[in-house]
């Protein structure tokens, strides 16, 4: 696989040291084991997969090489080119500017770009629409593009699909910056909808069985579908693609369920199946699939709290999150900077979506065994310093040498 030249603040040399370890012992990827770092006085399990991802690094790369090229020039970037707030504040700070947040609304006039300013596609990619209205001002948006090559996948596999015949329905947050994009290429071939989660695929369900009308369609699902959507014809056959940084496990089991519906609403034999429902397996993307995988594989071990780290609006890491936390108590922090104290940490609640601090988050009364992993767009560099800080509280010296060398 390509390897990237990626900043250097973004680096690590223990992080890199135990992954590499990792890689040699397991080429073929199939331990998916932690790594377990014991010191004195706490132990560590870091999961076997983490931190940035192929299409976080192709991204990164592309963007700091565009800076480097366009000295002086206007940059602008679509929005966030990743979802770290490490990575974005450091583009920022080097004068790069932001046309839109991550719900889509604009933040600075488009009709104040020119046609020789810089304007880069994130890592998302990015709606057809918006690459038309770019297009209108002179601006050529796939000059600049850092859009992941596995959501490029997705989209391909859904037009695809579409020119077969087939309707797709898109497994995804709605607002998410990917999910609009995939949303927008697929519905240039293909009838399109979006399901959020297994309860919006039930709501679907009832289309497919025909158990409900159209208008209710339109109600349940306004804003997720896309121009000229017929629930009552475009849900006769189908595939399912996704956000690729949800569940990869959701997606399946929303894929496989409404396949079922499917089966029994037109009574289909095994023959039949495959030209009614259009597999889509292979575009759930590798490494969602092994740091979700990692994450089961640290829930079998006994711990004492788990720490997450990365943006809070990533998609993927809220994901570790959501599984982490059904095993054991997990904080999920942005940088060592939450980690206020030895007693206090700073952690964003999902659910509550808002952070709150806790108190008497580590106990010093025994040797711990803590939990680390974070999501795909988080620097390693970065978890170098979570790690650092959190072995500094049971340790005041620590020879972290000598404790990756028994890896």
């Amino acid at each position: 696989m390509k390897t990237f030249e990626i900043p250097q603040i973004y680096r690590s040399s223990i992080i890199s040291s135990i992954k590499e370890k990792r890689r040699v012992k397991d080429k073929l990827k199939k331990d998916f084991s932690p790594t377990v770092l014991d010191f004195d006085n706490i132990k560590v399990l870091i999961a076997r997969h983490f931190g940035f991802c192929y299409g976080v690094e192709n991204a990164v790369e592309i963007a700091y090489n565009i800076l480097n090229e366009n000295e002086g020039k206007r940059i602008f970037f679509l929005g966030e080119m990743i979802h770290n707030p490490e990575v974005n504040a450091d583009l920022l700070s080097r004068g790069v500017k932001f046309l839109m947040d991550t719900k889509g609304n604009k933040l600075e006039a488009f009709a104040d770009l020119k046609a020789d300013d810089i304007v880069v596609v994130p890592a998302f990619g990015t709606t057809i629409e918006l690459q038309n209205e770019l297009s209108a001002l002179g601006i050529d948006s796939y000059k600049y593009d850092t859009t992941c090559p596995f959501v490029e996948k997705v989209w391909n596999r859904a037009q695809q699909i579409g020119e077969r015949g087939f309707s797709v329905i898109v497994h995804g947050k709605p607002n998410h910056e990917e999910t609009r994009a995939t949303f927008s290429h697929s519905q240039e071939k293909s009838p399109t909808v979006v399901v959020e989660d297994m309860s919006e695929a039930k709501l679907l369900a009832a289309y497919i069985r025909k158990e409900k009308s159209s208008n209710d369609f339109f109600r349940e699902f306004e804003g997720r579908f896309s121009e000229g959507f017929n629930p009552d014809k475009d849900l006769e056959k189908f595939g399912v693609v996704n956000q690729t940084t949800m569940l990869a496990t959701e997606t399946q089991d929303i894929a496989n369920y409404l396949k079922g519906e499917l089966i029994k609403a037109k009574n289909l034999s095994e023959l039949q199946v495959p030209a009614y429902f259009a597999s889509t397996r292979d575009t759930l993307c590798y490494a969602t699939n092994d740091n979700q995988d990692a994450t089961y594989a640290l829930m079998n071990e006994t711990a004492d709290l788990a720490i997450v780290v990365g943006g809070y609006n990533s998609s993927n890491t809220t994901h570790l999150v959501e599984l982490l936390e059904t095993t054991v108590p997990t904080y999920f922090i942005q940088t060592e900077a939450n980690l206020l104290s030895a007693d206090c940490v700073s952690h964003f609640d999902i659910h509550l979506h808002e952070e709150k601090q806790s108190l008497g988050v580590f106990d010093f009364d025994k040797k711990p065994t803590i939990v680390l992993t974070c999501g795909a767009s988080c620097p390693d560099a970065v978890v170098e310093a979570v790690l650092r800080k959190i072995v500094g509280f049971f340790e005041e010296n620590t020879d972290f040498e000598n404790v990756i060398s028994r890896v």
